[in-house]
């Protein structure tokens, strides 16, 4: 049962550290659309209501939450790195450092994915309320992009469940590994037992 567990817990390790590289790919490319389409709208930068498009204000709005999604999906991988760093993939038996390193991702995890699921809903709802009639006009004069499409803001929940089933399967293999090693240190127990009698 332990080599199997061990096989495992490698795959579980790898998986957490491809769902952290996914939600750092996510937070690079999250604002590709509203680049594309809004970027140009915008007459003088340092007045963002001087815009040929009501409602692209969301693309300078949205910057502040990028930045700081973009830093903390980089903490997230450097997390799923500690992982590997103190040998969580591959020790047959578990120390504080294992534990506090598997506690670690999956706390941040679950931080970071209620927290961009807020910010990105909330920025979904702007930009739905950018005049796409007046931006499709502008695209066709200006020969720039056109989209409507809410893509890079719906795909978050397919990239937020593998990042949390990630932190699930961590969550169980720690588990699994206490259940393995009460195990083994009962065995190890009844056969001291057995060799005093």
């Amino acid at each position: 049962m332990y080599r199997k567990q061990m096989k495992l817990q490698k795959i579980f390790c790898l998986i957490a550290l491809a769902a952290s590289v996914v939600v750092f790919i996510y937070s690079l490319g999250i604002m590709t659309d509203l680049y594309d389409c809004l970027y140009s709208t915008m007459m003088d930068a340092s007045d963002i209501n001087n815009t040929w498009v009501d409602g692209s204000q969301v693309y300078y709005y949205m910057q502040g939450f990028n930045r700081s999604f973009l830093s903390r999906s980089i903490v997230l991988l450097l997390l799923a790195c500690l992982l590997f760093i103190v040998n969580t993939d591959k020790r047959r038996k578990y120390y504080i450092a294992n534990y506090v390193s598997v506690a670690l991702f999956c706390a941040f995890d679950l931080f970071l994915v209620i927290w961009a699921h807020m910010n990105i809903e909330a920025y979904k709802a702007l930009w739905l309320q950018v005049d796409f009639e007046a931006l499709k006009v502008f695209a066709e004069n200006f020969k720039s992009t056109y989209s409507e499409s809410t893509f890079w803001f719906d795909i978050h929940y397919a990239v937020f469940a593998l990042s949390i089933a990630a932190a699930a399967l961590l969550v169980f293999n720690t588990y699994w590994k206490i259940c393995l090693m009460k195990e083994e240190s009962r065995l190890i127990k009844e056969g001291k037992g057995k060799e005093e009698a």
